[in-house]
Formats: structure tokens, C-alpha cells, sequence
């Protein structure tokens, strides 16, 4: 879960509030004179390149071998399963879960932002990121940091960032693969990857495919995907480039059962022919180049996305598509300094976002054109941090941003809200600070303001119509202790987020709408723990607590929905002679039911408990593999809606025990 390496006072200080280490960096730019090959770096909190040891506040590091090991074939799968990032059953059968820091129930993917080597991949609609598109193997590290981070990352960031890293190529070297993978519910995956990298150019590119029966019925998925790009570098901070991942999918959507039924039969669909489809392509180019003392970057990204789907029932079949599109640019500078014999930071940049969408449909043979979205949105921020008494690792940091957003939206033929235009404005702000007072014990804390706009889904259907809803506000407050050595890091946590007109879908205001709750609040616990028992064996965990309450209105005190008390992930790994194995167990305590905000309902939804597990063994270049995905065969569910006394509980079976065999070969 935390990175391996079992850094001691290095990892100590990567657990601190300060995202980056400016006397690192000064220390890569000496290196670079010295003429070094390029080593790896990675984008950090501050986005921009530093070394891959000092990760951001408090952030929990998930290594390319621990993802490997655990036999997760996803990016979604290695945050839930190895960063002990509780996750939803996806909707659709594909793996893209919707992921929850801090307990934001089902817009929990609002609530946190995803971004692929510093580039936003989080949507502006009511929908997960689509990570199942990037190829496993093509990533170093994963990033997870929870908590406010509005300032750099903006919209949505209450509930913390996930950064996922790509491998960076080295000088004259070369990779390559082949994986096969089988298993129950027809699942198969095939997937052959290679790099290439030269004196001061390199390229990659990954080609993948795969398809599973899931475990319902009518919910097969199918996906094929490529992964490739290319990029010329002078040394570690001068280089440009570009990627590109396109991903094909298909599938079909079981729905969902009551109560019953899913005692009955949780393998069972109500829709046997419903289906849909979606076309996604990402497109970026990067760049960064040091001059005068200055370090400067600059992301350029276009992404396009169609969705087309079919539903049947008794009143006929009905038809629909969009497409979506999203232009970003995020020109950005860093100076580093010194004052007084203190190392100075100092970050400033811009973010331009441009999204619109068309959405197309047919009802009982009559074709129409449906809506039209469009959300603009320009932000600028600045950040500065200081180091001080070294001897210490003192850091003191703060920032702030200010965005603006243009959205308008026209739907002649809704039955809600028809069309709106609306600028809305807001601001983030962060103070941070961090200090080890003896050695291997780091304190930290933090205080900040974090936002989230609603997006298109949202706002096309609220109590009033053709009002859009308010921007939601956090105010962020977090204190922390992480004592870490060369065998053993634990990292302690207590938060609050105190939020004021949180958007969520409330199924009991109008026959159900999306609106701005009373004010309510997620305060709790987290613990992270490594450690390295001998040179074979080593255990990590994760627990998290969070009380999700009103604190205002009239369900004051009351408990938010869909939000499990306690959530633990923990993992038990062993190496040998050419050989590794690797347990893991997933906890997630009972929740209220999606629509019991009063807190009336007899029922909740059971607490769960799953097991996985991964053995390995390699025979020179080859590895051979068998993996099971919760082997007790537990009948669960993560997605219920309504209380277990009405007439359809909108409850999403989650999956059932699954077996797996695999092969990769590296060349």
C-alpha cells in the first residue's frame, strides 16, 4: 500500500504537508550538470518533476512491483485493492469502480480529482474516470493523497487526488511484454507492450484487449485499447512529447434487483437486452524546459468521448447518444531560491478547461435532438513553500486560487430544466506546515478551503427548474504524526471537512432531483502501516473512520447515505527465490441505504468482508501466475438506493468468487 522501500528519515519527510522538497530539486539540477543519465522522476503535489522519494502529504505510494504483485489488471483495481481506496460496483460491468476518499457516497467521484501525470482525467459529468483504458504496465507509481487540495488541482479536489505516474524512459535501454490471462465468466485478456529509449529520444506503445461474462447475467464487457507515445529529452528537465490512449468498449447493463431477488438469485437480470457503448480517445502533449533559473511546463490535452445506449421496457425501446469533448491547457512555472540559507519555492500557473457535449436520442422510433452542454473555465494560482532547519525538515507552505466558470446548457424537450446560463466564481486557499521534532517523527498539519461545481447532469435536473444549483465549499482541517524507519512507517491522520451546499441526488424531494443539502460534515480517522517483517515477508494496512452527518437543518445530526463507518485494507506479501505470493482482505462496514436521510429506515446494508489472493513463480523470462478474487464467495453489494421497505431497492449484486491463470514473458 505504502511504497516499499522502507524509507527512514527520507520517507519521513515525504509524509509532511510540504508536496515537494525545493533542496532535492537543486540537488537534480546539480546532477544534471554532472552530466548523469536520466533517472526516473515524477510529477508531484506541486506539478512539477522531482524526485520519486519525496511523495506528496501524507500520500499513500503504490509501486509498479506491489501492483504487479497483488495481480490487479487495472489501474482501478491496484487503488482499491492496494491503496485501500474504497470502491463502488460500477453500473455498466466495466472496472471502472467508483472510487471514495473520505465518505462522499455516490458522488464520490466529484469529490475527488484523477489525474494521469499531472493531466486532469476526472469528468464534468455524472460519471467515473475512465481508467481502465490505461495500460497497467506502463505505470511507475500511484500517488493517492487525501484531503483539500483545491489550490492546484481545483473542482472537486475536497476529498483529496489521485496521481497516477507513468514510467519515465532511461537513456539507451529497452522493455518489452507479453501477458495472457484466463478465467471464470470467460474472462480473458491479452496484452503485448514495448519501449524503446536512445541517447535524448524514446517511444512506447502498448496494444490490449479484453472481455468477461462479469458475474451477472446481460452483463458481458468487452474492450479493446492502445497506449503509445514518444518524447525527446536533453536530461532530467528538458523534454517534449506526446501520448495517446484509445480504448474501445462494449457492454451490456444487468440493472439492478430488490431485496429479494437478490436473495433469491444475485446472478439474475430484470433487462435482458439493455446494452450500450463507448469510444473514448486522449490526446496530450507535454512539455518542460529549464531557462534562466526557471522551470517551466506545459500540458496540452484533447479528449473525446461517445456514449451510445439502449433500454427496453414496457413502454418501448429508447435510444440515446452523446459525444463529449474537453480541451485543457496548464502552462505553469516554478522558481527556486534561496533566502537566508532557507530553500524557497515558488509556483505559479494557469488552467484553461473547455468541455462541451451533444446529446442525441430516440423514443418508440422517433429520433430528436436532446441538449446541449457547454462549462468554460479559467483559473490561476500561486504557491509558495520554505524550508527551514534542515536538521528538522521544517516546512511551512501556502496557496491560493481563484476560478472562474461559464456554463450554459439548452434542452427543449425536458421535462425539468429546459436551459440556464450562469459565471460562477470561487476560491481556494491552503496553509501548511511540518516539522520533525526528533528524529524519524514527523508532525504535520494543514487548514485550507476546497470547491466543486455541479456539472451538466446535475444541474438538468434540480428542485427549481432552470436554477442551476449552488457551487458546494469546504473548509478543510487536518493534523497528522507519521514515524517511519528502515522497517516499519506507520502514518496517523484526523480530518474535518465542514461543507456548505454539498451536491448530491436526493430520490425524496420531487420523485428524486439533485440539490443542495443542509449543511453537513466528514470528520475522522486514518491510518496507514508498513511493516517489513524480514528480507520475505512484509504487511501493510489501511483503516479509515469517517462520520458523515448534518449539521445543520432538519435532519441536524443525522447520517449520510451510502457511507460505510469503517473501511479497512489490509495485505500480507512474501518473496522467495524467483518466486512471490500475496494476500490481501477488504472490510467495509454497513451504510445506510440511498435514500434514508432521516435515518428512518429498520435496515441497513450489511457490512462485507472479501478475500483475494496472487501466487507467482518465475522460470527465466517467464511468469506464471494463479489469482482468486474474493475466494469465500461472498454475496454483497455496495450500490442499494432505496430502503429496504420500498418497491424496488435499486440494489447492483457485486461479483462473485472468480479464478484466474496468467502468463507474461518480458523481452
Amino acid at each position: 500500500m505504502i511504497s516499499s522501500a522502507f524509507r527512514p528519515r527520507l520517507m519521513a519527510a515525504a509524509v509532511s504537508l510540504c508536496f515537494i522538497a525545493p533542496a532535492t530539486a537543486l540537488a537534480e539540477d546539480t546532477a544534471a550538470q554532472a552530466g548523469q543519465a536520466l533517472s526516473t522522476i515524477v510529477v508531484t503535489g506541486s506539478r512539477f518533476d522531482a524526485d520519486p522519494a519525496l511523495a506528496p502529504i501524507g500520500a499513500t505510494v503504490i509501486t509498479a512491483e506491489e501492483i504487479r504483485r497483488s495481480g490487479a489488471s487495472d489501474v482501478n483495481a491496484a487503488i482499491r485493492k492496494v491503496g485501500g481506496v474504497y470502491g463502488r460496483q460500477s453500473l455498466d460491468g466495466s472496472p471502472d469502480f467508483g472510487l471514495d476518499l473520505r465518505g462522499f457516497g455516490t458522488n464520490s467521484s466529484q469529490n475527488l480529482v484523477i489525474v494521469l501525470d499531472g493531466v486532469r482525467l476526472s469528468e464534468n459529468e455524472l460519471s467515473n474516470a475512465i481508467l481502465s483504458t490505461i495500460p497497467i504496465n506502463t505505470v511507475d507509481h500511484i500517488e493517492i493523497t487525501r484531503g483539500g487540495a483545491s489550490v492546484l488541482y481545483g473542482d472537486g479536489a475536497t476529498g483529496g487526488v489521485i496521481n497516477i505516474v507513468t514510467k519515465r524512459p532511461l537513456a539507451n535501454t529497452r522493455r518489452g511484454s507479453m501477458f495472457v490471462q484466463g478465467g471464470q465468466f470467460h474472462a480473458g485478456e491479452v496484452r503485448v507492450s514495448g519501449a524503446q529509449a536512445w541517447d535524448n529520444f524514446a517511444a512506447d506503445a502498448t496494444l490490449g484487449t479484453q472481455r468477461t461474462d462479469n458475474y451477472r447475467d446481460n452483463n458481458d464487457f468487452k474492450q479493446t485499447n492502445f497506449s503509445g507515445g514518444a518524447q525527446w529529452f536533453a536530461n532530467q528537465f528538458d523534454r517534449i512529447g506526446f501520448r495517446y490512449e484509445g480504448a474501445r468498449q462494449d457492454m451490456r447493463f444487468a440493472g439492478s434487483l430488490k431485496e429479494t431477488e437478490f436473495n433469491a438469485n444475485p446472478r439474475q437480470t430484470k433487462t435482458p437486452d439493455d446494452n450500450g457503448s463507448l469510444d473514448s480517445d486522449r490526446l496530450t502533449v507535454f512539455g518542460a524546459y529549464r531557462l534562466y533559473g526557471h522551470d517551466i511546463a506545459a500540458d496540452l490535452s484533447y479528449r473525446k468521448k461517445t456514449v451510445e445506449s439502449a433500454y427496453f421496457s414496457s413502454f418501448g425501446a429508447s435510444n440515446s447518444s452523446y459525444e463529449s469533448k474537453q480541451w485543457q491547457f496548464s502552462p505553469r512555472v516554478r522558481k527556486l531560491g534561496a533566502i537566508n540559507g532557507m530553500v524557497n519555492e515558488l509556483v505559479a500557473g494557469v488552467d484553461f478547461i473547455k468541455w462541451e457535449r451533444t446529446t442525441a436520442g430516440a423514443f418508440a422510433g422517433a429520433s430528436y435532438t436532446a441538449a446541449s452542454a457547454n462549462q468554460k473555465s479559467k483559473a490561476v494560482y500561486v504557491r509558495d513553500e520554505l524550508r527551514f532547519d534542515a536538521a528538522h525538515e521544517g516546512r511551512v507552505s501556502a496557496g491560493v486560487r481563484r476560478e472562474i466558470f461559464d456554463k450554459d446548457f439548452a434542452d427543449p424537450l425536458s421535462f425539468g430544466t429546459k436551459s440556464y446560463n450562469i459565471v460562477q466564481g470561487l476560491n481556494a486557499w491552503e496553509l501548511q506546515a511540518s516539522y520533525m521534532p526528533v528524529a524519524d517523527l514527523t508532525v504535520f498539519g494543514k487548514l485550507g478551503q476546497s470547491y466543486r461545481v455541479p456539472n451538466a447532469d446535475e444541474n438538468a435536473l434540480t428542485p427549481k427548474t432552470n436554477k442551476p444549483l449552488a457551487p458546494q465549499q469546504s473548509h478543510d482541517a487536518e493534523v497528522g504524526v507519521s514515524y517511519a524507519n528502515a522497517m516499519q512507517k506507520v502514518t496517523a491522520r484526523v480530518f474535518r471537512h465542514n461543507l456548505t451546499n454539498e451536491i448530491f441526488y436526493d430520490p425524496t424531494l420531487n420523485y428524486g432531483v439533485n440539490t443542495n443539502l443542509d449543511p453537513t460534515r466528514r470528520q475522522g480517522v486514518e491510518l496507514d502501516a508498513e511493516q517489513k517483517i524480514n528480507a520475505a515477508w512484509s504487511v501493510n494496512a489501511h483503516y479509515q473512520h469517517v462520520q458523515a452527518k448534518f449539521r445543520e437543518g432538519v435532519n441536524n445530526g443525522k447520517e449520510m447515505v451510502l457511507v460505510p463507518k469503517n473501511t479497512l485494507s489490509a495485505r500480507v506479501s512474501w518473496t522467495g527465490q524467483g518466486q512471490n505470493a500475496d494476500v490481501g482482505v477488504q472490510w467495509s462496514d454497513k451504510q445506510r441505504y440511498g435514500d434514508d436521510f432521516t435515518n428512518q429506515c429498520k435496515a441497513e446494508m450489511p457490512a462485507f468482508t472479501t478475500l483475494d489472493a496472487r501466487y507467482a513463480r518465475k522460470f527465466g523470462q517467464w511468469e506464471w501466475a494463479v489469482s482468486g478474487q474474493n475466494l469465500t464467495d461472498k454475496h454483497y453489494y455496495s450500490q442499494a438506493f432505496s430502503c429496504t421497505t420500498g418497491v424496488n431497492q435499486g440494489i447492483y449484486p457485486s461479483d462473485g468468487r472468480q479464478l484466474k491463470v496468467s502468463a507474461r514473458y518480458d523481452f
